[in-house]
């Protein structure tokens, strides 16, 4: 009967050095000639220096591998370790969660806060990976052995106490099947509030204003926010409309999210309560497949302060998710939806992942997930992207990529 894995006898060669080329064929050639089968493999680099891990069933002659591997390091300049033991890796990977820390700076105390609650539930950090240097630092850890729902509540708690964004999804296929994003606009895709900015043309600024700041934090129904707000509007040239579009300024990072993501096959659309005249072009402009908001009325050159055809108000907005996931041929599941407000909780929820951007509190602690650092393109780290695949998509498309900050 054959030794459970968990059971059989392991060697452990841990490696710290110089890295160079030809380092690991060398170590794997030391190896090949004792009766040995690989069973993990960890190789970490840092300003060149390596800590390579391999993990081997047991050898008969155990001395005989750990002179070849000594010689084979001392002659690369190498300090190895060699440790027998008992099982691999697998009994430690049931309950994995992929946790992203995003943090401008990323301080010790702070990773080493969240490394403390993920073991106070029992759980263990297998991998550290750095996402991205800039314009944040970004570093996954993968973790088992904690259900991933305890363990987001856990470290949310911590994340707000250590002013870091810290996002915990559980790790599987699912991740690398989410193809269609979902924003909404206004204080997500771009800056500020579009009913603000056409309010300052009429002169209701401050009125439109304070009406926007309690719908969005859940004091007020949108749908009833909303036609109080476009009342405001009544009488105002069109024309403000363009020079409103010509005015508005796209969230940090936004067309290199829609960029890089559309490069790898991803659909995107964006959900709005705002008005089409502006998100329409907006679409047009980033290349965004699918697009739904409100068409404010405008008659004989100027706006009536009326909204004609289907309200898009929270509800609506999930309608719109659930709308262009089937015309994209996507399961809900593999959805990614972003947001801010409170009018988009019901599609946050209804997304495979609901992420909460610079979003109010009730949104943020609704959905599964938040980022409080400007830089939309950080969605692309919680995808499993990192930094250096977005520069090497705008590497081939001919971009130049901006040089990080020394």
């Amino acid at each position: 009967m054959p030794t459970p894995a968990d059971e059989r006898p392991t060697l452990l060669v841990t490696l710290v050095g110089k890295d160079r080329p030809g380092l690991t064929s060398a170590i794997f050639s030391a190896l090949d000639v004792h009766v040995v089968e690989v069973l993990d493999i960890e190789q970490v680099l840092l300003r060149r220096r390596l800590v390579l891990g391999v993990l081997v069933t047991r050898p008969r002659d155990v001395a005989g591998v750990t002179r070849a591997v000594q010689q084979v390091a001392a002659g690369l300049g190498l300090d190895v370790d060699i440790e027998t033991g008992t099982g691999d890796n697998q009994p430690r990977r049931e309950g994995r969660s992929h946790v992203t820390v995003l943090g401008t700076p990323l301080q010790p105390a702070a990773v080493s806060a969240i490394a403390g609650r993920i073991s106070d539930t029992g759980a263990n950090i297998d991998r550290i990976v750095r996402m991205a240097r800039y314009p944040v630092t970004a570093i996954e850890l993968d973790v088992s052995g904690a259900d991933p729902q305890r363990l987001r509540s856990i470290l949310a708690a911590e994340a707000a106490a250590q002013q870091v964004d810290v996002a915990v999804q559980p790790a599987g296929l699912l991740r690398h099947g989410r193809k269609l994003i979902v924003m909404d606009v206004d204080s997500t895709l771009v800056q500020g509030e579009v009913i603000e900015m056409l309010a300052a043309h009429a002169g209701t600024a401050d009125q439109v204003r304070d009406v926007t700041e309690r719908a969005m934090r859940g004091e007020l129904d949108f749908a009833e926010s909303l036609v109080q707000r476009v009342q405001t509007l009544a009488g105002l040239d069109a024309k403000a409309i363009d020079e409103v579009y010509a005015a508005i300024e796209l969230a940090p990072g936004a067309r290199t999210l829609v960029r890089t993501l559309r490069s790898l096959g991803y659909r995107f659309a964006i959900v709005s309560g705002g008005f089409s005249q502006i998100t329409d072009r907006i679409a047009a402009d980033l290349g965004i497949h699918y697009a739904a908001a409100n068409r404010l009325e405008v008659v004989d050159g100027r706006i009536t302060g009326r909204i004609t055809g289907p309200l898009v108000d929270r509800a609506g907005k999930a309608d719109a998710l659930r709308r262009f996931a089937a015309e994209a041929g996507v399961a809900i599941s593999h959805t990614v939806a972003i947001g801010d407000g409170a009018n988009d909780l019901d599609m946050l929820t209804a997304a495979g992942l609901g992420v909460a951007f610079n979003a109010k509190p009730v949104v943020q602690q609704a959905a599964d997930t938040s980022v409080n650092v400007p830089y939309l393109d950080t969605i692309a780290y919680l995808l499993g992207i990192t930094r250096e695949e977005i520069e090497a998509v705008d590497a081939e498309s001919g971009r130049v990529t901006p040089a990080p900050p020394v």
